[in-house]
């Protein structure tokens, strides 16, 4: 199997590093928007540099993963669409709806295979949660609590191409919501604090953001964000029922210190990021996209899946502006028999 690998920064490095070495995969070939670092990688790797986005598609692969900034992912997935080819892309599918619905529809219409990363998805912690959920362990689930706090601003320049906390870091957990209860969420209501460093503001975006998510349960979930979370990387989720309560993303690496006197002691060793949290996470779910270019699964994360998170950001977004609660049937949906 040869791959083409779009995009050779942070995480297509190490997407290029898990495909590389994986048995099923013959070869790479590696592009990126700055030639020298797609070289630079390929040379490290012993696979070949592509000088643009072109040679990927008309040096033959098999399938194609795209790891660029998000700016560019919709056109991307419509061009290996169109061209028969199975396709992982990084989240989201846009910045926005129409260009998420239009990248969908080009999918459907193919009928190829969309695979989205959301790596957490494939997190022993979160895979746990959702079966406790699903067994019943927890009894009826009354409450839950979301949360991913990173240790620092991103670059400045990077921050204005996110989409925003919502869109680009607590879409995670608005995923990892649905996918652990196996519920929808039907409201929200969300707030935001651009405190701290300016390039939130020059940015128009927040620093902190707080959202309080209604399922068609009604269990209530609150989700908060930050990217000024000094003690270090810090991603968990509670769950809370009738019967008992577990929480996701709570060991010895964990970011926070008990004040009581009996309480567990500080990390010695914080994680430093998300790379370093979920590194296993982002090899399960590479190693899942070649068994479904191989036929051996069904597709675990499908683009209508990244979708329905994207609402939930776009709906938090709207309430962080108007100041107001939103229910998701105000932000525009496609039905999955129309986008595949």
């Amino acid at each position: 199997m040869r791959i083409g690998v779009i995009g050779t920064g942070r995480i297509g490095t190490v997407h290029a590093n898990t495909l590389s070495r994986h048995r099923e995969v013959g070869s790479l070939i590696l592009t990126d928007v700055d030639p020298a670092r797609a070289q630079g990688l390929a040379h490290r790797l012993g696979e070949t540099a592509a000088p643009g986005v072109d040679e990927i598609f008309t040096w033959g692969v098999d399938a194609v993963v795209i790891a660029t900034a998000t700016a560019a992912h919709a056109e991307l997935i419509g061009r290996a669409a169109r061209s028969g080819l199975p396709v992982f892309c990084e989240k989201p599918v846009a910045l926005d709806l129409p260009g998420t619905l239009h990248a969908l529809a080009e999918v459907a219409a193919a009928g190829t295979v969309l695979q989205m990363g959301f790596q957490r998805r494939f997190d022993r912690g979160y895979a746990g949660a959702r079966d406790a959920v699903r067994s019943g362990r927890l009894g009826r689930l009354h409450t839950v609590r979301a949360l991913t706090s990173d240790p620092a601003p991103p670059p400045a320049d990077w921050l204005a191409l996110s989409g925003g906390l919502f869109r680009d870091t607590l879409i995670h957990d608005f995923d990892m919501v649905r996918w652990v209860t196996g519920r929808e969420i039907v409201d929200v209501y969300a707030s935001g604090s651009d405190g701290g460093p300016g390039v939130f503001r020059d940015a128009g975006d927040v620093g902190t953001g707080a959202a309080v998510l209604t399922l068609d349960d009604g269990t209530l979930v609150t989700a908060t964000g930050t990217r000024l979370n000094g003690a270090g990387y810090d991603v968990r989720m509670e769950l809370a029922g009738e019967r008992d309560q577990i929480v996701v993303g709570l060991d010895d690496r964990t970011p926070i210190a008990s004040t009581e006197p009996t309480g567990p002691p500080a990390a010695d060793q914080p994680w430093t990021g998300f790379l370093d949290r979920f590194g296993p996470a982002y090899e399960a779910e590479l190693t899942a996209f070649v068994e479904v270019v191989r036929g051996e699964r069904p597709n675990p994360c499908d683009g209508y899946e990244g979708l329905q998170a994207l609402r939930v950001a776009e709906a938090c977004e709207l309430s962080r502006r108007e100041h107001r609660p939103v229910a998701l049937p105000e932000i525009p949906d496609g039905t999955r028999s129309a986008l595949g």
